[in-house]
C-alpha cells in the first residue's frame, strides 16, 4: 500500500522552515531542503511515503513553485528522495546511509570515527554478563523438556522482578508481572490492549520518541502536557489534563527522558488520585529509575499505589545493557492476562535463555547498578564542563540521574545542526523528535554515555560545526550551566 504526505500534515511537520539561526540570509530553497531532510534522516517523514507534489507543496507553505522544486531537487541529489515515473516523489535513504530505513532506532555503520549522539546506552559490563550468562547455562537443562512457550514470562522471573519491587517499598506478586522483549514491547503490549482508534492518550512533551511512535500506531489522540528541565511539571496543568478522562497516561517520572526531571512524591499522589477518579490507565516508565548519580533515590511510584490501578514498565536496558531485550510490566492481574491475550497474537513469549540471563542478573543488579553509577557520573560532569567552556551560551540544568542532558540552544537550530552533523563525524537526535509536530527546535538532547574523551572531542565538533550553523552569530556569553 502506498504512503501519502499531504502537503497539509507535511507543512505542520515542517514547522517555521523559515527561520534560521544564521544572520546570513539563505535562499528558501536552501531551508526547505534542509528542513525536509531533517524530517527523512530522524524518522518523522518514514522511507518510502510519497511526498505532495512540489505544486501542491509550494501553494501549501506560500511559496513558489520554483522554491519547492529546486528543494525536492536538492534531496533527489543526496539521495534522499526518488522519482519514480507516474507515481510521484518518494522519500527514500542513501545506499551508504548510516541511518535505518524508517522511525527511531539505532544507527549502524558510519565507520569508526562517527561518534552517535542518538542512543543513551552504555555496552554490557562484561564482567556481570559473563558470570550471569554461566549461570543461565547451568539453569537451561532443567527447562528443557518444556514446551518453552510461556506468555507471561518464565515464572522464576517474574518472580524475582516482583521481590524487587516488594524490596522497593511496592509489595507485589508474581501475578502482576509480564515479561517482555525490553521495555519498549511492554508499552506497544499496553497501546495495543487499552487503546483504541481515536482513544486520547496523554503524554508528556518533550518525552521519548519510541513512545510516541507506539501511541501513535495504535491510532491515539495526543494530548501534551509540557515538561520543563528546570521546573518539572506543572500540577494543576497535569491533573487538570487527567481529568478530562485520557485512556491512557504515558509519564517518566523518574529521571525524565529526555529532560532529567524527577516528580515530587506529592505530584506523583495527585497524578495517582486523578488517574483513579477518571478511569485512566497510568503508565509509568522507570528505564532510568535505578540510575542516580546525586542525592536520593525517587521512591518508585507504585509505593502509592494501594488500588492497584497503575502499570510500571521496566527494563534491564538501562541499568545493565540493552542487548539484554529484557522488559517486563507490573499491573493488576487482570490487566497482566488481558495483556497476554493480546500478545499472543504476535508473540509466544520471550526466549528461555535470555530470561534466565536476566534472572541471574537481578540477583546481581545491586553491584550492577552501582558500577553503572560511578561511570556515568565522571562522565555526565566532563560533558557538563565541555559544554561550559566550549558552548558557553548553550544552557542545561544537571540532572541528578540518567543518562542524557537536555540542553538549551542559544538559537532555534537543533533540526540544521543534526541534519548538518554527519559532516563532522556526528550522529544527533533534534529536538523536535521530541515533542509533537516540530515544537523543541531549539533543544537538543546530549546523552553522557560515551567515554569522557569521546564526549570532549564530541563537544568540540560540535561547537564547530554549530558555528557555521549560526554563520558565526554569537549572543553575549557567560556560563549558562544550571545545578
Amino acid at each position: 500500500m502506498i504512503r501519502t504526505m499531504p502537503a497539509t500534515r507535511l507543512v505542520v511537520l515542517l514547522g517555521d522552515w523559515r527561520s534560521s539561526p544564521s544572520p546570513v540570509r539563505r535562499p528558501l530553497a536552501d531551508l526547505l531542503s534542509t528542513a525536509l531532510r531533517a524530517l527523512v534522516v530522524d524518522g518523522r517523514v518514514p522511507v518510502g511515503v510519497r511526498l505532495p507534489a512540489d505544486r501542491d507543496l509550494a501553494t501549501a507553505l506560500g511559496v513558489s513553485r520554483g522554491v519547492a522544486s529546486a528543494a525536492y531537487d536538492r534531496m533527489r541529489e543526496e539521495g534522499l528522495l526518488e522519482r519514480r515515473v507516474g507515481a510521484g516523489s518518494f522519500t527514500a535513504l542513501p545506499v551508504d546511509s548510516p541511518l535505518p530505513a524508517g522511525a527511531w532506532g539505532p544507527r549502524t555503520g558510519g565507520g569508526p570515527d562517527v561518534v552517535d549522539l542518538t542512543m543513551a546506552s552504555l555496552p554490557a559490563p562484561p564482567t556481570a554478563m559473563l558470570a550471569a550468562v554461566a549461570e543461565a547455562n547451568e539453569l537451561l537443562p532443567a527447562h528443557l523438556g518444556s514446551s518453552g512457550y510461556d506468555l507471561l514470562g518464565l515464572p522464576e522471573l517474574r518472580a524475582a522482578i516482583a521481590d524487587r519491587y516488594t524490596s522497593l517499598g511496592a509489595p507485589t506478586t508474581p501475578e502482576q508481572v509480564l515479561v517482555t522483549t525490553g521495555g519498549q514491547a511492554a508499552l506497544d503490549l499496553l497501546a495495543r490492549t487499552v487503546l483504541t482508534p481515536g482513544d486520547t492518550a496523554l503524554v508528556e512533551v518533550p518525552t521519548y520518541p519510541n513512545a510516541l511512535d507506539s501511541l501513535r500506531t495504535a491510532r491515539a489522540r495526543l494530548h501534551p502536557v509540557p515538561v520543563d528541565g528546570a521546573e518539572g511539571w506543572d500540577p494543576v496543568m497535569l491533573v487538570d489534563a487527567l481529568r478530562r478522562g485520557p485512556r491512557l497516561a504515558y509519564l517518566v517520572p523518574d529521571f525524565h527522558n529526555p529532560t532529567g526531571a524527577v516528580m515530587p512524591d506529592d505530584v506523583r499522589a495527585r497524578v495517582l488520585d486523578a488517574s483513579r477518579r477518571s478511569g485512566t490507565v497510568t503508565v509509568v516508565d522507570e528505564a532510568m529509575a535505578d540510575l542516580v548519580l546525586d542525592g536520593p533515590e525517587p521512591a518508585r511510584t507504585a509505593r502509592l499505589d494501594a488500588r492497584g490501578q497503575l502499570v510500571s514498565v521496566g527494563s534491564l536496558s538501562k541499568s545493565v545493557w540493552g542487548g539484554l531485550r529484557t522488559g517486563w510490566l507490573r499491573a493488576d492481574p487482570s490487566l497482566v492476562r488481558r495483556v497476554a491475550e493480546v500478545r499472543a497474537v504476535s508473540d509466544m513469549g520471550p526466549p528461555i535463555l535470555g530470561q534466565l540471563v536476566a534472572l541471574a542478573l537481578l540477583r546481581r543488579l545491586d553491584g550492577v547498578v552501582a558500577d553503572r553509577r560511578e561511570l556515568l557520573r565522571p562522565r555526565r560532569d566532563a560533558l557538563v564542563a565541555a559544554l561550559a567552556e566550549r558552548l558557553p551560551a548553550w544552557r542545561t540544568r544537571v540532572p541528578r540521574g540518567g543518562m542524557s542532558l537536555w540542553v538549551a540552544l542559544d538559537a532555534p537550530g537543533s533540526t540544521a545542526l543534526a541534519a548538518a552533523a554527519p559532516d563532522a563525524g556526528l550522529r544527533l537526535a533534534p529536538g523536535p523528535r521530541f515533542g509533537i509536530d516540530g515544537a523543541f527546535d531549539r533543544f537538543v538532547r546530549l546523552p553522557f554515555t560515551p567515554p569522557e574523551p569521546v564526549l570532549v572531542d564530541a563537544v568540540d565538533r560540535l561547537a564547530g560545526l554549530w558555528g557555521s550553523v549560526v554563520g558565526g552569530f554569537r549572543p553575549p556569553v557567560g556560563s549558562r550551566i544550571l545545578v
